[in-house]
Order: C-alpha cells, then structure tokens, then sequence
C-alpha cells in the first residue's frame, strides 16, 4: 500500500462549504431520499448500505438531525419527485476532462443546463463514456486530522482492505475499491470513528496542466456546474500550479 496517491481527486467545491451551505445540506437530503426509495422504503440504515453512507455523510457535514430524519421519512412516504441519477460527461478549457454526476427529476432540463454550462464556458458536452475511461471508480473514505497519527490511519486502512491512504494538514483520505466501499468504512468506523465523509468518487489517472488564462474560464465552468441545483457531484482532471490556484480563489 502506497503512503501516498500519485494524484489527490480534485472536488472543486471543497473549502466552500460556508458559502454552499444551504445547497450542500439540499443535496445530501436529496440523497438520502433517493437512497430510502431506491432502497424500497427501507429506514433502517443497517439494512440499507446506501442509506447509511448518505446519513453519515451528512452528520460529516454537520447537518440537523432534524434535517436529516425529514429527508427519510421523505423517502419512506414517497413523496417527492421521482429523481433519477445520471452522468455527464466532456471536455473543459484546455481538453480538462470533466464528470458531472446528476439526481434529477426532469432529464430534459438536465442536459439542457449541463451543456449550456459546457458551451457558454469554453467546453463541450460528450457522450456517455467519453472521458470517464480516464478516471478510476473507487471509495473515497475521509477522515479529520484528528481522527489519528498517519501511522495509526494506515495501520487501520491496511487492516479494513482498503488500497492507498493520503495524510496531509487537511485530514486523511483513505481510497478502496468501489465494491468494497460499506465493508471498508464499516471496518474503519470500528478503530477510527465515523469519518467526515464516505463517497464513491472518479479520480484522475492523469491530469491536463493549465496555464493561468484556460484555469480560470475553466474555474467558471466549474461554478457553472456546481451551481445548478440538479448537480451533486464534479469531478476534474485539471493540473493548476498552486499560485496560480491561490490569485484564482482570492
């Protein structure tokens, strides 16, 4: 087991999360509506894998309990609309491949969004498979940097199955196969705790280098995406120097 990733996933809103709360908390209930439904109206996390990541990520973010009970029982009386889960995928400024993961109810107004996005911000829209044979399918387990010394989280991740671990100032990122992802954060939870998040993400085989211009209209893309409400997750293979990423965020 690797002590390090070659390339760390990058989510583009992470270091966001104040300015996105309200819309982060919107789609982590979403999310654990969708899983209660597609979970057949199962409540009962230990019997609904999908349902026990989506709450546990949203105590990871510090969602209400209250919140996040609404959302269940949301999902367990049907209510709602009937959310389906799609993927889009393309090319960014500077050939940056791009996935954008979907729950909407309308498929129609979907992809007409997602490819403004794209045209109107030096993009285009691919098909489905495009680009994502150039990311990696695994689990994406996070922990705080408390949680444990390095030393202690890669002792636990070797023994949970997992397959690499990254520990920086910013926590730990422990990553899996995506089959194995409830059995790994299962096994951590046991030694470590609950982590702050549990995730099925696309990580990068390899990145496109950007130069200042081409970051930044592709950092508006990026929000494009992000900021339409039918959006949960975007994942991108984009090389910014680190100074270059700094003038952007200020």
């Amino acid at each position: 087991m690797a002590g390090h990733s070659k390339f760390k996933n990058i989510m583009h809103r992470k270091g966001r999360a104040d300015a996105a709360r309200s819309k982060l908390f919107s789609r982590l209930s979403k999310e654990i509506t969708v899983a209660v439904k597609m979970g057949g109206g199962t409540t009962d996390p230990g019997m609904n894998p999908r349902l026990r990541l989506a709450i546990q990520n949203a105590k990871g973010q510090s969602m209400p309990k209250d919140n996040i009970q609404r959302a269940v029982n949301k999902g367990a009386g049907g209510e709602g609309e009937d959310y389906k889960e799609i993927r889009y995928e393309g090319y960014g400024p500077g050939g940056v491949a791009i996935i954008v993961e979907a729950l909407t109810d309308n498929l129609n107004r979907s992809a007409s969004n997602i490819r403004a996005a794209f045209t109107k911000n030096g993009g285009t829209m691919g098909e489905t498979g495009s680009v994502s044979f150039m990311f990696d399918r695994v689990g994406e387990i996070v922990y705080k940097p408390d949680a444990a010394d390095e030393d202690a989280v890669m002792e636990a991740a070797i023994e949970a199955g997992a397959d690499d671990v990254t520990s920086d100032e910013e926590g730990h990122t422990i990553t899996c196969s995506f089959e194995n992802v409830g059995q790994v954060s299962k096994a951590l939870e046991e030694s470590l705790g609950e982590a702050e998040s549990v995730n099925l993400v696309w990580v990068p085989q390899n990145q496109t280098p950007l130069d200042e211009e081409k970051a930044t209209t592709l950092m508006k893309l990026l929000d494009a995406l992000d900021e339409d409400d039918d959006v949960q997750n975007v994942f991108s293979n984009e090389d910014v120097a680190e100074e270059v990423m700094e003038r952007l965020s200020a």
